[in-house]
Order: C-alpha cells, then structure tokens, then sequence
C-alpha cells in the first residue's frame, strides 16, 4: 500500500542553517528519538499544537501522544509525521525540524507519511538541508492500515506502531479520475485506533477458582488459560477479568474543498465507524474524536454537516477554521515585550493587529452539533486512563490583557512612566521649519516634513511619511526563539507597492501580527519583489508560504509573476519546489544584479551609450569590488536580459532607481543588496536626492560593504555576536556589534541599525554609549518610518531602561548554543 524509502541528504549540497540545540518546541514537548518497548501505554491523549493559529498562516499541528511514542500530523518534532497535504500550508516546520535533526546528530531520523508527491518535497529540501539529516519517506498511495518495514534498507532500527494502529484513507477531488488527478489534490485521512485496554483482574475470583501461584495472575492477564492449583478445571482470563475496553478512535480530516467533501461522503471506508452503521454495532468501533482541518467554505456545507451527524458519539474539534479572533497567545514571552515596547514608544512600536476578519466559521454553523468544539492551542483531548476520557484545557494559555502587562512593568519600572512621556516628546520638538507633532498620523500628517537635525541628509527634505516605512518582521539569527523571529524585513512603499528583504520561517505569520490578516495580504499582493540574501535556511524558509498566498489571491486577476532575487541554490530548491504546486514566480539570480551586471545590461540596451556613464551609485559598488567581480554574469542570455528589463520597469514603478546586489563574506553565494529611491522634485522644482537603505546580509565586515553603503541613508547591519566574541565571528563570518558600527561610520551612513542577534541576546544587546549616536537596535515588529530617523538614536537609552533586569540567558533551558552558519 505503501513504499519506503530512506533519503540522507547528499554531503555535496549547499549547506543550510545548522541548528546546534533543540528549538522552543522540542524544548517545550521534552521529545527524544526512541523506538518502543514492550510496556503498554498508561497515558494517552491528542492535541492541538496551534502554533500558528493566532496568525492563521499554517494548519495547526496536531500530536498523537503515548507514553513510549509521539505522531505528529503536519509537521512538527517527534518520531513520526503524518501530513495530510503536501503544500504550504502543512509543511511549515518541516525544513526546521530536519535542521535541527542535522544540528543534534547521533543518528537521529524521522519518519514522514504523506500523499504521493511526498518525495519531490524531500527531493527540493535537498538544496538546503545538510546531509546529517536522515529521513524515511514513506508513501501513502491506497486506502488501507500503514506498516512500516521491521528495517529498513540501510537502517538498523525497528520501527513499529506499538499502541496505535493508523489507517490511510486517499481522498481526492469527486469525478476525477486516474491520469486526470494532481498529486497537489490528494488529501489524506487518517483514522488512528488505539488497542483495547484490559478488563479489570479480580483477585477474589481466582482465589475462589483454586489459583494460588502468583505467576498464574500474570498469565491470565496476558491472556492465557491456567490449570487451577486446587480444582481439576481450567481457568480461562474471562473467568476472572472484566471485558476488555475497546480501544478509543480519533480520526484526522483534512477536506480542503467541496470536491472532497462530495468523495468524503460517498466513501466506503469509514462505514464501520459510523454511529448509525450496522457494521459499527459487530466491529465495536466507536469514534471519539474527529478532527476537522477543513476551511469554513467546507465545514459549513450542508453536506459536511449531515456527514459530521454519523459520529453522534464522537466529540467534534473545528481546527482548520475558528470562530472568533484567538487572542491567547502560545508565545507570551514575545507578546508581553511587544506590549512593554509599544508602551513606552508606540511611534516605532505600534500594537499588534488582530486577525478577527479571518477565515471564520459562523457562530451558529455547529449550533446544531452539541458535540462540536472550536479547537484552542493545546487543547487536549484524553483518551487514557479511560476514567479521564474527554477534554482537557489544563495546559491551554490564558489570556493575556495588555493592562496587567502594564501593570506589571509599572511596578517594575516605575522611572518607565517618566521615560514615556520623554520618548513622546522626542516627536515633538518644535523647529523653524516644522511643526509637526503627532507621531500616529492622519491622512494630512503624511505629508508633512519630519524634524530634520543638522545632519540630516538631503534626501530627508519634504520627505512624507507615506514614502518608505521599514519593519522588522525577525531580528534573530540561525532559529526562530521566543523573542526574536529569523530574518525578514519587509519594505512599504504605500501606494508604490512593497519588497521583502529576505523571507525566514514565520514571515507570513508576523505580517499578520503586525497588519493583521487583511493588512498582510495586501502587503502580499502588492509585493513588488523578494531579494534573498543567500541559501541558509533561516533567510528564505518563509518564502514558499509567501509565493503560494500571492497566487491565490492574484488568481483571476490580470497579473505578473513575482521577481525573486537570490543565490542560484535557492533556485534549485524553488524548481524542485514547483513540481509540487505553482508558485507563480520568475527566478533572477543574485549575480544578474550585481553592479556590473546592471552596468552591461544598460551598455547592451542602448547601444549608443558610452559605458562611462556608469551612475555614481554603481561606481560605489564597484569599488573594492575587484576580487569578486566574477560573481557577475554576463547578460547575454535572452531571458536574463528580459527579466533584468522587466525587473527594471517593476522598480521603476516602486519608486526606486535600482536595486544592487554586492558580494559578502559569509558563504558561497552570499549577498547584500542596495536600494535606491529615484530623485524627486519639490513644489518649487529643486531636485532632491532620493534615499538609499543597504541591507547587509549575513557577513563579515568587508570593503563591499563599505563601499556599497557610501553617504547610505540607513545601513541595516547584522551584529550576530557581542564585542567580546570576535573570534567566533571570525570563524563563522559573521560580525560583532563593534564591527558593524564602524562599517557604518566608515560609510558616512547616517543612520544604522543592527540586527540578525544571536538567541543569545533575546531582548537588547550590549551597546556603549559612544556607539549610540547614530545606531539603533531591532526588534521583531519594529517599524522605523524614514520621517522618524532623526529620533532613532534617542530612543536607545529609553530601551536600555527597559530592559535594564534582563540578563543574557544562560539556565539550562533556555541556553542556545550559536549555530555553524
């Protein structure tokens, strides 16, 4: 029914991010590779692992818990995984785990069960995950109990389902038929039996039927018959126990359209599990739970309701949609510091939007099912010991008001109160030229002048606060923590569109927690373009999710592929990729960006351009540049050329002159990237300089960097490790704090920001205070508005109150070991 096949990534492949410690989850879960023995399971239950689901970017996770193994369904950390779909939206922390499976070594592996394009999932995953990973990939292709081989091919393991015995059901789309079906339709249903648990043994029957070798107990709880030691009978197990407890059954549906509802319900497969089933009453099958991943447009069919109503007994969880907004966050962590942050300085901090627009089920669609919950992030549902069968909320997160998180910092802090009311006033220091007061604008505050400082830049006059806005959707580096996301930064041009520098794990996620979900899906589908820095995993991850929501939203609409930038390995992955599902995209290699390429490409476009009018911008890329100009390809091949002009023209329309690509020092194919807004004339005709942001990537300091950040309006540097850890920055070339700062100066930037911090350093890091006149630090969700620069520097001794208790982590729960990257 299925076949097996193991897949250890190949060692000459780009190497990806590779993660040294177990992330938040594991550490949370307590999960450990093991094999079970033969102890039966004394504790059993399933529940909902909602990471996402107060954003509603991915399916929530569900675990299939016993004492000696776990399941997982789409995606997660455990012995097993069982997806549903292979697609976006089921296999978001997929890639971390197998990094972090790499990163632990010892052999460790996974299994993963899936629908038939399985394979060209692992097979993309290829370009980026480092070959410690072992992965067996078994393929579910019939309706029928899954069995996994006692070893496999090269593996010296035994594997097997010790307390649970798991059914596939193949669902596909209603009417179509063999050649005609698409591997990305094929859902898949699982139906997961526990075994049935012993009847009670009762001591004062076998004493009354002359049993009196304590051995003889055991053996008829095992299941044999027995000769009495006093009477000349034989005693069988039914003499003295009770009658076995069928094994409860949970059921996994994922029907994500009409179409599937409609083979959903005319299967056979499920008959004996049905309430009103005939077959039902001679199998002893009764369902428990049924979890539903559908989306609202299925589950509040009537059609899928009147198939719901055949489980009367079985208690109904509505995971794939939900009712109302959630607003009890798993991460709660991160969310009081969101809140502490937008207390003190809502200017850069603003509150986090809700999601309560999103795909949500009526209030009366399950009126009518008494037996149907919405699911809660770890909510459980306990199926042993059998005296506690039911629901279980003890573990799911309260609330958290942003009152008593106030409340709590005010007793804290309580100079905090102080600080705000100065940090406001930094919005509102009267000038000559200026009388702009309030932070938070109106439609009539866009376009008034910032407060510019004598060293403000040209580019800052009459510059209007619907120009460029920077937020900061993750600040961390190698994995994703509790306080600091990985690596993206998301551009907004207002009217002129939106760009994302780099696409880690979890980007989708956070543009909802900032925009909310309508927000985040216009900065989707205006997206202009993506430029990702290189191949390691925690700077694109993040990218399939993004691509696969554009192209469902733009569908039916007239529209362009979206241009993605990057490292050639990345277009490795995303060809492979796209065997499983279109992603509605074109691919232009970073080195097709490159200053000299741009440089060749204009010379080839109007042939009668000396190449001496090279801009000044590109001069200053190329600029110690020497050693690297390699990287650049030539642009003679016709699709470059034509991508490079369309490419041209999408900028253009953004508002920018060029985006330029430089080479860095961190690993083949790393990059960094400026950008440059096209001049503008004020109302009395003067030309003003447009602004110029260089994003560094990951990197050691190095002359491109300097060169390509000359007279920048904002430098984004990482700082990855504090001043004390150069030579581990060294050694996996990266930069120190230090380090990034006098990059900076040495460009005459006027403004920098740090970010991509080790884990390490959860909340702020050590800054001296002759580095803070022209710095600032990120935080996930930080929104810097280019009318706001002058103020960014002032605001860090504010932080630094803030933060002033906390201490680098260094308990053993929380250690994160830096990863090799």
């Amino acid at each position: 029914m299925e076949k097996t096949k193991e897949v250890k990534f190949n060692e000459g492949r780009a190497k990806g991010t590779d993660r040294s410690s177990k992330p938040p989850i594991i550490k949370n879960l307590r999960l450990k590779h093991h094999t079970a023995n033969s102890t039966s399971s004394t504790t059993a239950y399933i529940q909902i692992l909602g990471i996402g689901m107060d954003t509603h970017d991915t399916m929530p996770s569900i675990l299939l818990f016993f004492d000696k193994q776990r399941f997982i369904f789409n995606a997660g950390e455990i012995d097993h995984i069982f997806l549903s779909r292979v697609c976006s939206e089921s296999i978001g922390g997929l890639p971390g785990l197998l990094l972090t499976l790499a990163g632990m070594g010892d052999g460790l592996s996974v299994n993963i069960w899936g629908p038939s394009n399985l394979d060209l999932l692992v097979d993309a995953m290829k370009c980026f995950i480092p070959h410690h990973a072992m992965v067996h990939t078994n393929i579910i292709s019939h309706t029928g109990p899954l069995q996994v081989d006692n070893f496999h091919s090269s593996a010296s393991v035994a594997i097997k389902f010790k307390d649970v015995k798991i059914s596939a059901i193949v669902l596909q789309p209603n009417g179509v038929e063999g050649s005609d079906v698409k591997l990305s339709d094929m859902s898949v249903i699982y139906v997961c039996e526990l075994h049935e648990s012993k009847g009670k043994f009762h001591k004062e029957k076998a004493d009354a039927l002359g049993i009196k070798v304590k051995t003889k107990f055991r053996e008829l709880t095992e299941g044999k018959s027995v000769k009495s030691d006093l009477l000349d009978i034989t005693v069988h197990p039914s003499d003295v126990m009770d009658a076995p407890i069928p094994g409860p059954v949970v059921i996994v549906v994922d029907c994500p359209t009409n179409s599937h509802a409609q083979e959903l319900i005319s299967t056979q497969s499920l008959n004996d599990y049905y309430s009103d089933s005939s077959c039902q009453l001679q199998s002893s099958k009764i369902v428990n739970c049924v979890i539903h991943l559908g989306p609202a447009s299925v589950v509040n069919s009537s059609h899928y309701k009147k198939w719901m109503n055949k489980f009367t007994s079985a208690q109904h969880i509505m995971a794939g949609c939900v009712m109302k907004e959630v607003q009890n966050p798993i991460l709660k962590s991160s969310a009081r510091i969101t809140e502490r942050l937008n207390y003190l300085c809502p200017h850069l901090f603003p509150p986090m939007s809700s999601a309560s627009d999103h795909n949500f089920l009526r209030e009366d669609s399950t009126s009518k099912l008494s037996n149907a919950i919405f699911a809660e992030n770890l909510l459980k549902f306990i199926f042993r010991p059998h005296a506690r069968l039911g629901f279980d909320r003890s573990d799911v997160p309260s609330s958290l008001p942003t009152s008593a998180v106030i409340d709590e910092l005010l007793l804290e802090i309580p100079d905090i109160i102080d600080a705000r009311q100065h940090v406001s006033q930094l919005w509102q220091k009267p000038t000559a030229t200026n009388k702009f007061a309030n932070s938070i604008p109106d439609s009539k505050s866009l376009i008034d002048e910032p407060i510019l400082d004598e060293n403000s830049p040209p580019c800052l006059e009459n510059i209007r606060r619907d120009d460029l806005e920077i937020t900061f959707l993750g600040t961390g580096s190698s994995q994703p923590s509790k306080y600091r996301n990985v690596t993206a930064i998301y551009f907004n041009l207002f009217s002129n569109g939106s760009l994302l520098l780099d696409c880690g794990e979890g980007t989708l996620a956070q543009l909802k927690r900032r925009y909310g979900r309508e927000g985040a899906e216009n900065a989707v589908r205006h997206l202009a373009c993506v430029w990702i820095s290189h191949i390691h995993a925690d700077h694109h991850v993040g990218l399939v999710r993004i691509l696969a929501l554009r192209r469902d939203l733009l569908k039916g609409v007239p529209h362009d592929p979206l241009i993605v930038i990057g490292p050639s390995q990345l277009k490795h992955f995303l060809d492979a990729y796209q065997r499983l599902e279109d992603l509605d995209m074109q691919f232009l290699d970073n080195k097709a960006t490159t200053a000299a390429s741009w440089e060749t490409f204009e010379f080839d476009n109007e042939p009668n351009k000396a190449v001496t009018s090279t801009s000044s911008l590109e001069e200053s890329c190329l600029q110690g540049s020497s050693k690297r100009l390699k990287l650049s390809v030539p642009v003679d091949n016709v699709a470059t050329f034509a991508l490079l002009n369309r490419l041209k023209n999408v900028l253009n329309k953004a508002g920018l002159e060029r985006l330029i690509s430089f080479p860095v020092v961190h690993c083949p194919e790393a990059f960094g990237v400026v950008l440059k807004a096209a001049d503008r004339i004020n109302s009395i005709g003067k030309a003003i300089p447009g602004w110029k942001v260089v994003y560094s990537g990951d990197t050691r300091p190095c002359s491109e960097t300097i060169e390509a950040s000359q007279g920048a309006t904002i430098l984004i540097h990482e700082a990855t490790f504090e001043d004390g850890m150069a030579g581990e920055a060294i050694a996996k070339n990266h930069s120190t704090t230090k380090e990034a700062i006098d990059v900076g100066n040495s460009a005459g930037a006027y403004r920098i920001v740090l970010t991509h911090f080790s884990q390490r350093y959860p909340k702020i890091p050590v800054l001296d205070e002759l580095s803070m006149h022209k710095t600032c630090i990120a935080f996930d969700l930080m929104t810097i508005n280019l009318a706001d620069l002058h103020v960014l520097p002032e605001v860090i001794p504010y932080l630094k109150l803030l933060f002033r208790t906390e201490m680098l982590i260094d308990n053993s729960d929380d250690h994160v070991v830096e990863a090799d990257l």
